[in-house]
């Protein structure tokens, strides 16, 4: 093989090389958005996150969805929490704009009063419709009893569909690359270019290192 020859194939394998190597690049780069949108595409709802308010009351088992109604009703001073001490339903979700208009059975003095004081009742024991709220942001709505609170005499009110939802299970999690900052696709994607990148360098440097020795060897 000639110089010339040697030269021109050793330029010629390094043009393929970078070429290769910038190709994988693009690739990764563009893989790894791709990822990511798949994995965070669909989305909507989940089991609510009451944060263990309801934790300790006795008649809540799930969540009444009474989406579609302008006006729901929640019954105050219902048989739970050991008398006269509870919500009914404890937990129910509305729509934005709903109204929830909460009824007095007429069974013990009660009053509504939210967790951080959006909106709060009266204490009264007459029986009726005594109290009204509209919900026109969602999230999730904790509220109780005053006198009543520590018997568990509490209630929540979800509203929407933008609002907290539980991670699922009690104790920690095992480790999910998918709840990571990057989607487990993109991380394969990445290690993938760096390696390509990598051999590709390896390669070149051993081409000119030894291919330059055997040429100059062979010329003297």
């Amino acid at each position: 093989m000639t110089d010339t020859d040697a030269n021109v194939s050793r330029r010629g394998f390094m043009r393929a090389a970078a070429g290769g190597a910038t190709a994988t690049a693009a690739a990764g780069a563009a893989g790894a958005p791709a990822a990511a949108a798949e994995e965070e595409g669909g989305g909507g709802g989940g089991e609510p996150d009451f944060g263990g308010w309801l934790g300790d009351v006795s008649n809540f088992d799930s969540v009444e969805d009474m989406r579609g109604s302008d006006e729901v009703t929640v019954e105050v001073g219902v048989e739970a929490n050991g008398g006269s001490y509870g919500y009914g339903p404890a937990a129910v979700h509305v729509d934005n704009g709903a109204t929830v208009a909460f009824e007095w059975t007429g069974n013990g003095e009660h009053n509504v009063v939210h967790q951080d004081g959006d909106f709060e009742s009266d204490l009264l024991a007459e029986a009726g419709v005594n109290f009204e709220h509209t919900f026109d942001e969602d999230g999730v709505y904790n509220y109780y009893c005053t006198p009543h609170r520590g018997l568990g005499m509490k209630g929540a009110v979800v509203v929407g569909s933008d609002y907290p939802t539980a991670g699922g299970g009690g104790g920690q999690e095992p480790l999910n690359p998918e709840h990571m900052g990057v989607p487990f696709q993109a991380h394969f994607v990445g290690l993938a270019t760096i390696l390509a990148i990598l051999s590709s360098l390896v390669f070149t440097f051993y081409l000119l290192k030894y291919g330059e020795s055997s040429h100059s060897k062979g010329g003297n």
